[in-house]
């Protein structure tokens, strides 16, 4: 229970799974709901000893009994939110009670928050001329959305579909002449979409973002084309249906109900100048903030994320195609005036409530709307190149796993002040299941199989068929191009490509 609200989202996943899909609360705004619950998840509280205190380790936490059964009342501010996620998360529960059952629900929701990365991933790599989405991609997967995903919170659920969404419409659109190669992509569309209007209160906002950038950056032509097919046509109703039965939760169960909170002398207008004013202060909830806001990740993972957020988003606004600009710059003032705008608007009635994570969705598509944006510009298979690719991967790696470190830390040895105390963790006084170098061991190998993975797409091996990615792979291609004539053909040609759809 080391992630902010995780207690709250358990127990309402496990009332959710009981058939407490929307209870009924009388209270004033910010009251808890009130569900019936087996017994250990109501005692949920004591779980959260570490909250707020860095140097606290897990090892305060009690021992959950699994023999605590006995249905029983507990408190949740997450009652009226939309059940879809709650249902997922809270199947282990039935069948499995005490720490197993909250670890089992855990490992279902890092479970499909690796399904719907997948099928973004997937679905990158098979955009003609990927390298760019990709890339994009991979930098959109900070520590933050890595930490999220392996927790009980809809907030997971949220960010890894609108990646989802955005990249598989994407790919429909961009293989529009073509429907018949990309039905599983159109499924996920139907699938992420209806997911994405069903978590959090905020999802339509990205969720309409996602279709707009798509649109604008393909043009309406290829979406007509969408509406033809029959597939096409019947996600393209799914997606609405599943908004419309977001919208109506939204309303019907008035999920903002539950939202805690204490009321605040702060006017709007105030509250809006200094939200707007710490707009850079809430960017490092993108990359990482561990614990219940208690543990931000280490200064260096936080540069390499900002370098990478800023060389991305700096790239693609240098553009010069109207449309890419107009696709990206909504977004990025999104990321700006929404939180200031939302904020304001709750201000005297629950006070400064807002965190990084809460906008956390947005900032990935934007990352990747970035992505695909700059999808015609080209890769030089170079030495130079392929060093610096080995660098900025390797230094992915080495940031990843040094948060990771970081927070089992945190949670074995506590962060002491003035101490640095890492060699004490030989000894640590709370440990996780697998232990921490077990989990450590498994964390690297999987960092390094990405790395290899996201490597070999961009820069592939001698004999493997270049994939539909802009690479020049030879002084020669260059030449050809220095040759050709100007305008948009000379602009997004490939010769690679080319010679591969005369030998197709």
């Amino acid at each position: 229970m080391t992630v902010p609200d995780e207690p709250a989202h358990a127990i309402k996943a496990a009332g959710v799974v009981r058939g407490q899909v929307q209870p009924q609360t009388e209270g004033p705004q910010g009251e808890p709901v009130t569900v019936w619950v087996p017994a250990y998840f109501a005692e949920l509280g004591a779980q959260t000893c570490t909250a707020f205190k860095p140097d606290l380790t897990a090892a305060c936490a009690p021992p959950i009994d699994p023999e605590s059964t006995a249905p029983t009342q507990a408190k949740t501010t997450a009652g009226n939110y939309n059940p879809l996620y709650y249902v997922l998360a809270g199947l282990p529960s039935r069948f499995m009670d005490g720490a197993p059952a909250l670890y089992g629900m855990r490992i279902v929701s890092g479970l499909v928050s690796a399904a719907f990365l997948a099928m973004a991933f997937v679905a990158a790599t098979r955009l003609r001329h990927s390298l760019w989405p990709v890339t994009a991609s991979a930098v959109a997967l900070t520590p933050m959305v890595l930490y999220l995903s392996g927790s009980i919170n809809p907030n997971s659920l949220e960010i890894v579909t609108t990646i989802a969404f955005f990249l598989n419409l994407c790919l429909v659109l961009d293989k529009s002449k073509s429907l018949s190669t990309v039905r599983a992509p159109m499924v996920a569309v139907g699938l992420s979409g209806v997911a994405l209007a069903n978590t959090r209160s905020l999802s339509l906002i990205w969720l309409t973002g996602a279709f707009f950038a798509a649109l604008i950056i393909f043009g309406w032509r290829p979406f007509v084309a969408v509406l033809r097919n029959k597939l096409g046509l019947s996600m393209t109703a799914l997606v609405a249906a599943g908004c419309a039965a977001g919208l109506g939760w939204l309303v019907i169960a008035d999920s903002l109900k539950s939202l805690g909170g204490a009321p605040s002398t702060t006017t709007p207008d105030q509250a809006f100048a200094h939200m707007l004013d710490s707009t850079f202060n809430y960017a490092n909830g993108y990359i990482g903030i561990m614990g219940w806001l208690d543990t931000p990740a280490p200064s260096g993972v936080q540069i390499f994320w900002h370098l990478t957020f800023g060389a991305l988003l700096l790239a693609a606004l240098s553009s010069t195609s109207l449309r890419n600009l107009a696709a990206i710059l909504p977004i990025a003032a999104a990321v700006v005036l929404l939180p200031p705008i939302l904020q304001s608007q709750a201000i005297e009635e629950l006070g400064y409530i807002w965190q990084g994570r809460y906008l956390l969705a947005l900032v990935v598509l934007l990352l990747v709307v970035c992505g695909v944006t700059q999808r015609d510009q080209s890769f030089r298979n170079s030495p130079k190149a392929r060093s610096l690719a080995v660098w900025v991967l390797c230094g992915a790696v080495v940031a990843h796993l040094y948060v990771f470190l970081y927070a089992l830390r945190r949670f074995t040895v506590g962060l002491m002040p003035l101490h640095t105390n890492w060699t004490e963790m030989a000894e640590p006084l709370w440990q996780p299941p697998l232990t921490w170098q077990g989990l450590s061991a498994l964390y690297v190998a999987a960092l390094l199989i990405g790395a290899v993975l996201i490597y070999r797409h961009l820069f592939p091996p001698r004999g493997v068929p270049v994939p539909s990615a802009a690479i020049s792979h030879s002084r020669a291609g260059a030449a050809e191009r220095e040759k050709a004539p100007t305008g948009r053909r000379a602009a997004t040609s490939f010769p690679a490509e080319d010679a591969m759809a005369q030998q197709g």
